[in-house]
């Protein structure tokens, strides 16, 4: 008997959310409708995915942070990880690496790109073709519905598309993605403004949301100025003065604050005052808040002074990328009906 192995490579990129937050929430959208403005950039998760030659006691390896090798998905720790191979019928001879560009809990929407990285590799192991709207509909379901993760519809999206697009949501539940189309030297003028600094804080989003997402009713007034923001950037974007994104960020951040304590603390409030002393026109906390990852708004002859007044921070550069994920390594092996028996009878022994 012959055994060759399939692989594959799966390269999902973060995202920056810049207006809307809040509004993504299915408890507020479905009642209210919603709004975003989000860029995915070129800091990605990559997961590797082959399968597992049958010559080991573990059907399931699992290597990120930690190492997992277990016999059933039922036994892995990882909750993501387990939920994505149940959802595909997946349950042996699998191996999974995990990598990422980007600490985890750093408000970069590392989850959600996780989770469509996840399912487009998995997808990809058996086979499938996976349209970009089912992966974001699907993560976005992998992770409200089945992790039961209090996360929004964004991020899932970008993650998936790719790109600076204006995210629709409605009542009925249908998301809307639409590129927003301006001049290229545009996209590249607001890239030159956004400075983007990890300020070391770990942090949980799914915990710092829990502590706004059930009361986003008692704070309709913020929720509903958070959209119509979207639409004011999109027309800053084509016709505007560049400069005036900054000041309606500086107006997001300090209407944001107010959603939670647990959004900002006395650390992230002093360093954006600092930033904003040495130059900087406004900026934000990315993800629920509390930590993380924190983007400025700061013309191009003022970043040396606010690099140097957030001296303690690590300043990450970064792009906008427009291919969202991707299948970047794709190896089908050979012998496939081989295998497959192999498999039949490996499930056929339990």
């Amino acid at each position: 008997m012959i055994v060759t192995l399939s692989m594959v490579i799966s390269r999902t990129p973060h995202r920056i959310s810049l207006f809307g937050g809040g509004s993504d929430y299915p408890s507020w959208y479905l009642r209210h409708g919603g709004a975003a403005l989000a860029a995915s950039i070129d800091k990605y998760c990559y997961l590797s995915c082959r399968d597992l030659p049958p010559f080991f006691d573990h059907r399931i390896r699992l290597m990120y942070s930690q190492v997992e090798q277990c016999a059933h998905a039922d036994e892995i720790r990882h909750p993501a990880v387990r939920c994505a191979l149940k959802h595909l019928g997946i349950e042996h001879g699998v191996e999974i690496h995990i990598s990422s560009d980007l600490p985890a809990r750093s408000g970069m929407g590392s989850s959600s790109s996780f989770a469509v990285g996840i399912l487009h590799a998995l997808y990809a192991l058996q086979g499938r073709m996976c349209s970009k709207e089912r992966l974001a509909r699907e993560a976005v379901f992998l992770e409200q519905e089945i992790l039961k993760e209090n996360v929004g519809s964004q991020d899932q999206m970008t993650a998936a598309y790719g790109g600076i697009n204006v995210l629709r949501f409605g009542e009925s539940g249908e998301v809307s993605v639409a590129p927003v189309l301006v001049a290229g030297r545009r996209i590249r003028e607001l890239q030159s403004h956004l400075m983007l600094f990890y300020t070391g804080i770990v942090r949980t989003a799914s915990d710092v949301a829990g502590t706004f997402v059930p009361r986003l009713a008692e704070k309709a007034g913020q929720i509903h100025r958070f959209v119509e923001m979207v639409d004011e950037a999109v027309e800053i974007l084509e016709t505007g003065e560049i400069r005036a994104i900054g000041s309606l960020l500086h107006e997001a951040w300090m209407a944001k604050r107010t959603l939670s304590a647990a959004v900002s603390n006395p650390s992230i409030d002093a360093l954006y005052e600092r930033a904003l002393a040495s130059g900087a026109l406004g900026g934000k906390i990315l993800g629920a808040g509390g930590g993380g990852f924190i983007l400025f708004f700061v013309p191009p002859d003022r970043q040396e002074a606010v690099r140097r007044a957030l001296a303690g921070l690590l300043h990450v550069p970064f792009h906008f990328e427009f291919g969202g994920s991707q299948i970047i390594f794709y190896d089908p092996g050979q012998g496939s009906a081989e295998l497959e028996a192999m498999r039949f009878a490996q499930l056929a022994s339990f």
